[in-house]
């Protein structure tokens, strides 16, 4: 890194985690509102979920809406932020599963619906803040529920204080 002259970059590093919940938050928020108020969460599991073959799709659709709506506000908040990322990564692995397996990553021109990109990135995100924790600026971390958050060592290490 040092070659390229991107090391200075790495005093940031404590930041990636925030950066990445806040965005993937935001995300997954957005698509638990969407499936609320635009297709209700019944909507969603009888019109989705019920094709799909999912058992109880009603259940499930209130189910993935309230994870993504409130679990997407966990995680811009930093409150119970690991839990949050978790249960999103596992409403996105199910999608990859039932939806997207058959896509493919990129869809074919002409598909009627997206590849599952947006899925991967997603999931790359909640995996990162799962793993590194909310990050200093977070509600977990002001009220202790997080033993620390990433910071760099004077070594340039990356540690957990």
């Amino acid at each position: 890194m040092q070659t390229l002259g991107l090391s200075p970059l790495r005093r940031f590093a404590p930041l990636a985690p925030v950066i990445a919940r806040l965005l993937v938050g935001v995300v997954m928020l957005v698509h638990g509102w969407q499936k609320l108020v635009d297709m209700t969460p019944a909507g969603f599991g009888e019109g989705m979920l019920a094709g799909l073959g999912v058992p109880a799709p009603v259940a499930f659709g209130w189910v993935v809406t309230l994870i993504e709506l409130v679990g997407g506000a966990l995680l811009i908040a930093g409150l119970f932020t690991r839990v949050a990322a978790l249960l999103n990564a596992a409403v996105l692995v199910g999608a990859l599963v039932l939806v997207k397996l058959d896509i493919g990553l990129i869809a074919p021109m002409g598909a009627e619906m997206p590849g599952a990109e947006l899925e991967f990135g997603l999931l790359a995100g909640l995996l990162a803040v799962a793993l590194l924790g909310p990050g200093k600026p977070s509600v977990d971390h002001a009220l202790g529920i997080e033993a620390g958050a990433p910071t760099l060592a004077e070594d340039g290490e990356l540690v957990t204080t």
